[in-house]
């Protein structure tokens, strides 16, 4: 075990010296706390809806304590919303992950206004390590993994390229993926002290150098960690009770706020590309989705894995 995590930290630390960045997308949370604290000199973009939310408490500590810039990109709500359907256009998808992706938009935008062209990010370290709370319901989590590590892909690639900005990724380069692939389930997610603990290996391979409230602390979805999840009644209440109703027949929309994006995607992307022979059917929106694939890109639909409790249908993490 103590070579395994031993290994895990080195093969981190060599994929962050071999692409060094210049900025890196700041949630505070364990993995773009680990990217910061092996890259110091780092400009450090934390994005929070309006209020000081809980990722500017956790990204202020880390940062002060390792003198590291960091800049605080505060959104008001009208300019959030505002943004949406940009966004949308950009990803071509009326997935209700949309206030995750916003961070993300801002981020980048506060690097390109500053003139950073290389951004790292956290992207992959949850998918890879067990992060995300659904996984511990899923039976063969070794297998899950496998089949989505094939095929990863996030929204900061393609608002990426809309900034111009290169994007580094550091936990998905080829040496932690075959690591992830290659290490028992037992130490991605691990009960100790009748915590179950998501990331345990990546927990350990760093703690000494975090301070335990980061080694050590919860998984925030990104719209939670920067507020952003507020917009969602916000958004809700945009659409009538009579709206969503009447248009609720030939897509399965999650509730009101879903619906919105789609009329929001309507409106600047057009209509819902069919299948192509190759691809099977959304069963919600009926678009295309690989065959070996599971995730809707246009609507974020989920077909069911195999869990140990019947899995919803939309996952938003956590």
């Amino acid at each position: 075990m103590n070579e395994a995590i031993r290994n895990l930290r080195g093969i981190i630390i060599n994929a962050v010296k071999k692409t060094p960045y210049e900025g890196l997308l700041f949630s505070g949370g364990l993995d773009s706390s680990i990217l910061a604290a092996i890259n110091p000199v780092v400009t450090c973009i934390t994005v929070s809806l309006e209020s000081d939310a809980e990722d500017v408490y956790y990204s202020r500590l880390l940062s002060n304590s390792l003198k590291i810039k960091h800049i605080h990109r505060k959104v008001e709500i009208d300019e959030a919303i505002e943004t949406i359907p940009e966004v949308i256009k950009i990803l071509k998808t009326f997935d209700p992950a949309i206030p995750n992706d916003l961070v993300v938009y801002f981020g980048l935008k506060t690097a390109k206004e500053l003139g950073i062209n290389k951004v790292s990010t956290g992207d992959g370290s949850d998918e890879l390590f067990g992060g995300y709370s659904f996984m511990r319901d899923i039976d063969d989590l070794t297998g899950y993994i496998k089949r989505i590590s094939r095929k990863m892909t996030f929204s900061s690639n393609e608002i990426g390229k809309f900034f111009g900005i290169n994007i580094v990724q550091p936990f998905i380069v080829q040496e932690v993926i075959d690591f992830s692939l290659n290490i028992p389930a037992d130490l991605k997610i691990k009960r100790e002290d009748d915590i179950s603990w998501g990331k345990w290996i990546l927990r350990k391979a760093f703690e000494d150098i975090l301070p335990p409230l980061l080694a050590w602390q919860g998984k925030r979805p990104l719209e939670i960690g920067s507020g952003m999840t507020n917009l969602r009644q916000i958004i809700s209440e945009k659409v009538s009770n009579e709206e969503f109703k009447e248009n609720s027949s030939s897509i399965k929309f999650l509730n009101k706020e879903h619906f919105y994006y789609y009329k929001v995607y309507k409106k600047v992307i057009g209509k819902i590309p069919l299948p192509r022979n190759n691809e099977k059917t959304c069963p919600s929106c009926g678009a295309g989705i690989r065959r070996d694939g599971f995730h809707c890109k246009i609507c974020g639909y989920v077909l069911n894995w195999r869990t140990k409790s019947v899995q919803d249908n939309f996952i938003k993490g956590g």
